[in-house]
């Protein structure tokens, strides 16, 4: 009988659990918390978008987004549809997004552990893995001072991302320790610390806005959704979209800003604005923008624009309308950097896709060597693509051994 080892009980590490466990292997999962798939029940604040049916690859990140698309297919898509099908997991489906119908994480976590158990998987909580070592026929894996003998092992151990889950990056150390090569970690679906005097004015507002982010002066991507800003600066999903790209940029020395427009619901806002001022003309400039804007926010808008909030619009110079309106469309925000991996979701960078078979998610530098899960070069979006991942790289992986250890 193979004996199959899988160091951590995350979503992937489960999934290859439930694929791979036969009648000929042995199945057990070690991990380091009291209880699994802990960082699970925090997805979707507690309510767990656990899939995207999407797969277009622009919902992606990494350094070798071409080989994606080699992962991130129709039927693979497919095979995770099938998958909670299996688990008896009812969805809850919005543009694409799978919730549980219960909307509550627990039901999925439910669901995994149920299935692990009912097809025999063993789970050793408490268990701290401290060393891997690649024996001539296999691996030894120290835990506590004991050590475990496997045949196959499968590195399911999570990202930097959130350490509070048990996930410190122990499994980026184990890989380059057995040869491989690392993409730089960096946080990513992460807050931005921005450079500025005027956060604390503006703390907890949130507004529906359009983003650009610019590196080195040059546009460079775009994101649209509502904005929460900070006192450090700024955060929301439309903000972690871009996250990846500016905590990349500033590993690389590069100059990242951010530019909000806040009023992406008129196309020609100068024309709009003159016809809406036209229209209050009893009214001052922080009436009008309080018609639309909220209070704190028109404050910081009209101290960057050097403006006496008792002015009248009609009374604006040429440039002070034109200075308004810049803020109001492109009021840039320079980022000095982003919150770190303990408030980051997930990490751009991991192990090279360059170096792992995308169809098996076996390593290609050593044999019966699995990785899955936020361990790989690949982040998506917020909205389940990053669980999405998981599962595909579960699914590959456990079918991969299931199939491979099979009776003949």
């Amino acid at each position: 009988m193979k004996r199959v080892l899988i160091i951590g009980g995350g979503p992937s590490g489960f999934t290859t659990a439930i694929l791979a466990k036969n009648k000929n292997t042995e199945v057990k999962i070690l991990e380091r918390n009291s209880s699994s798939l802990k960082k699970l029940l925090m997805t979707g604040n507690g309510k767990c978008n656990y899939f995207n049916e999407t797969y277009s690859i622009s919902n992606y990140h990494s350094a070798n987004i071409e080989k994606v698309g080699e992962f991130i297919t129709e039927k693979n898509l497919l095979e995770v549809k099938n998958f909670f099908r299996f688990l008896g997991i009812v969805p809850k489906v919005k543009n694409g997004c799978y919730y549980p119908f219960s909307m509550q994480a627990s039901t999925v976590k439910n669901a995994l552990e149920e299935a692990s158990k009912a097809c025999g998987v063993e789970v050793i909580n408490n268990c701290l893995v401290t060393e891997i070592h690649k024996k001539e026929n296999g691996f030894s894996v120290i835990c506590d001072e004991e050590e475990i003998l496997c045949d196959v092992l499968v590195l399911a151990c999570g990202s930097k991302a959130c350490p509070k889950t048990g996930s410190d990056g122990m499994g980026y150390s184990f890989l380059k320790e057995l040869g491989h090569t690392l993409v730089p970690p960096v946080p990513a679906l992460v807050q931005l610390i921005g450079e500025g005097d005027y956060f604390k004015k503006w703390d907890g507002v949130r507004s529906e806005v359009s983003l650009k982010l610019l590196e080195d002066g040059k546009e460079i991507s775009e994101s649209y959704g509502e904005i929460q800003l900070t006192d450090y600066g700024l955060s929301g999903i439309c903000v972690f979209d871009l996250s990846h790209e500016v905590s990349r940029g500033l590993l690389d020395g590069k100059k990242e800003v951010i530019q909000i427009n806040f009023v992406p619901f008129a196309k020609d806002f100068s024309s709009w604005f003159d016809q809406y001022s036209r229209e209050h003309s009893n009214k001052n400039i922080q009436d009008l923008l309080e018609g639309f804007l909220n209070f704190k926010l028109v404050s910081v808008i009209l101290e960057k624009s050097s403006l006496s909030c008792s002015s009248l619009y009609s009374n604006l110079s040429k440039e002070e309308k034109r200075v308004l309106c810049q803020n109001l469309e492109n009021f840039s925000v320079p980022i000095i950097g982003t919150k770190d991996f303990d408030s980051c979701q997930v990490c751009n960078g991991g192990v090279s896709l360059d170096e792992v078979s995308l169809s098996t998610m076996e390593s290609l530098k050593i044999k019966d060597l699995y990785i899955v899960g936020e361990l790989l070069d690949i982040n998506g979006n917020c909205g389940g693509y990053n669980l999405t991942t998981c599962w595909i790289s579960g699914l590959l992986a456990g079918k991969r051994i299931g199939e491979e250890h099979d009776s003949n």
